[in-house]
């Protein structure tokens, strides 16, 4: 498996050039079908989307396009029918040479997603729908629908929409200027207008009873995009659907908790999730997730440039820092940092000694530590582990680093004291939490 970014490769469906690229080379076709937004070389810059094909090509050879009118495809005049739509799905399978694939719609494609699988069902092997619906007027009414619509162009290309697409990563002003980019490279103001009435227009109610191929249906239930309600109305009215939901989460399924997703995905094409167990391999670390205090709106008052400055500073102070405690960073979070150590004591020092020398440049942080067993999966983490570090970070005051009870237990001795700020219920783990301050 590699870094590098897939080749991006060109179908031709009548005379519209189609934007397709490949991941992986298993048996099974899996053939993604996007949402409102893509750029399909600009999405592997999102954190976790890459991560997510790359293990979905462990059993699949997946393919991702982006539809005619948006990213790399061909631009036109008007908005692509459904009908167009499908006939690029079909005319990327026959570039491929697959006779018969799985689909994966995700949110605006899971209408065509459906309608292609009822109409060329010889084509489609496994039917997987996240976080869609099924008839695009049920979301809200025809007024507000058109001061939705004209909000949503007017603030076009400067990442507002993040707010109920990915709204965890909506206070980083990072994040925002990332998906604002994205929203820029996918389309224009204009044909992003047309695109949302044609959308408005879709009811493909009618035609799922008559699916004949198995069918998945996967919905967050803190969906703000799209609201869960939508895809259990979409369930519904197919046969013999399975439908899986999740208690949270955000829109992108790429996005936030995804095992539970992926293997639901690895299970329905393949009968089994083994791939995870195989090849993940789990060790024990003590987990460090730091956060700067109030940056959107340090950000908005100094401006994108000083604040770039000042993130830019920050991330050279944490690789320092944390290289000098013989951690492992494994990655910027955008105002913060995720890093690992296999000695809990300097954890709690590198965590200390980042917090003091972030207050010296002028930017406060918080940060929260745990000790457990993680998964390395390439370059990132997973596990019960990396969740708990960050929602003890979550209850962290400016300048403060908290530390779960197996921390303290496990640094008994080491020269650090520690002060009882309670007890907690930390969201989605079980139990209540002592959570201590650390100081020297």
């Amino acid at each position: 498996m590699t870094d590098v970014t897939p080749q991006t490769r060109y179908a031709l469906s009548d005379t519209v050039s189609i934007a397709y690229q490949v991941v992986g080379a298993g048996p099974i076709d899996i053939i993604v079908v996007p949402g409102l937004f893509s750029h399909i070389e600009f999405m592997h810059e999102l954190p976790g989307y890459t991560a997510f094909l790359r293990r979905l090509s462990r059993f699949a050879r997946v393919v991702t396009f982006d539809k005619r009118g948006q990213g790399l495809s061909d631009r036109i005049s008007g908005a692509p029918s459904i009908e167009q739509r499908m006939d690029d799905v079909r005319a990327i399978m026959d570039e491929i040479g697959s006779q018969r694939a799985a689909l994966l719609g995700f949110s605006e494609g899971c209408p065509m997603s459906a309608l292609f699988a009822a109409t060329y069902p010889d084509r489609v092997s496994h039917l997987i729908l996240i976080g869609g619906f099924a008839r695009a007027a049920d979301r809200m009414p025809d007024d507000a629908w058109q001061h939705r619509v004209e909000k949503i162009v007017k603030s076009f290309g400067t990442g507002e929409m993040m707010k109920t697409i990915v709204p965890s990563q909506a206070g980083s002003a990072e994040a925002i200027s990332q998906f604002a980019k994205f929203e820029r490279l996918s389309s224009s103001p204009g044909g992003l207008r047309m695109l949302l009435l044609l959308n408005r227009q879709i009811d493909v109610t009618p035609i799922l009873p008559t699916l004949q191929v198995p069918t998945l249906v996967l919905h967050r239930g803190t969906d703000t995009q799209v609201p869960v309600a939508l895809g259990r109305k979409l369930a519904s009215h197919i046969r013999d659907v399975k439908y899986v939901e999740y208690p949270d989460g955000d829109h992108c399924f790429w996005v936030g908790e995804t095992e539970a997703l992926y293997g639901d995905i690895e299970e329905f094409v393949t009968g089994h999730r083994e791939s995870e167990s195989l090849e993940l391999e789990r060790v024990l670390a003590t987990v460090l997730f730091t956060d700067i205090v109030d940056s959107t709106r340090r950000a908005l008052e100094m401006g994108d440039h000083h604040w770039r400055r000042l993130l830019d500073d920050h991330d050279q102070l944490a690789h320092q820092i944390v290289a000098k405690h013989r951690g492992s960073l494994v990655k910027s979070t955008g105002d913060g940092i995720l890093a690992t150590f296999d000695g809990p004591g300097r954890a709690v020092r590198c965590a200390l000694a980042l917090g003091s020398a972030a207050q010296q440049i002028g930017v406060p942080v918080r940060a929260g530590l745990h000790t457990g067993e993680i998964e390395l999966r390439g370059r990132d983490i997973g596990g019960i582990a990396v969740h708990a570090a960050a929602r003890v970070m979550a209850h962290s005051g400016s300048n403060e680093v908290l530390v779960s009870r197996v921390v303290t237990d496990l640094v008994a001795g080491a020269g650090l004291k520690f002060a009882e700020r309670g007890s907690y219920e930390l969201k989605g783990l079980p139990g209540r939490w002592d959570l201590f301050a650390a100081s020297v």
